[in-house]
């Protein structure tokens, strides 16, 4: 697994996650139904690298709806199956639940897309999230949540639009 590590650290998935590392502020945008904005709000984000390369930890904050957020997510690439692959927690949307999150198996390394799924409550079916990162340049991080019917249908959820500091 080293020599397929090491190559992707030059020029695969583990290059990408590289390319991420830094400090970050921007502006996080919320929906809580599909085509209406609910909270547009500064956020401060870290990333970093984690066991030498092999994940991406992005730590944030910032407000919702004027109260305190946080966060944390570890990313990474699965090199033996082949996909991305997201732990989340936050502050605010997952109360005390991890939201694990993996994308599919051969996707393309430089996009990562990931889905999982979170309780509605009241019985009701699970939802979708499915949530992308983008190096739209250097000094742009796009991290884009997308809220999933149980019928299928997609609109965003959260985007934090990062710029390096």
């Amino acid at each position: 697994m080293s020599k397929k590590l090491d190559e992707s650290k030059q020029d695969g998935a583990h290059a990408l996650l590289a390319s991420m590392v830094g400090e970050w502020q921007g502006v996080a945008k919320t929906w809580f139904e599909p085509g209406k904005l609910g909270d547009e709000s500064p956020i401060r984000g870290n990333t970093r690298l984690a066991l030498d390369g092999m994940f991406l930890l992005h730590e944030y904050e910032g407000t919702l709806m004027g109260g305190p957020m946080k966060g944390l997510a570890i990313i990474g690439r699965s090199l033996g199956e082949q996909q991305w692959q997201v732990a989340w927690i936050d502050s605010v949307h997952n109360g005390t639940r991890i939201m694990h999150s993996v994308g599919e198996k051969d996707a393309q390394a430089d996009k990562p897309n990931v889905f999982g799924t979170y309780p509605a409550g009241d019985g009701s079916p699970d939802w979708g999230w499915r949530t992308t990162l983008e190096m739209r340049t250097p000094d742009n991080l796009v991290i884009t949540h997308y809220n999933i019917t149980p019928e299928g249908e997609e609109s965003p959820g959260v985007e934090i639009d990062y710029k390096r500091v």
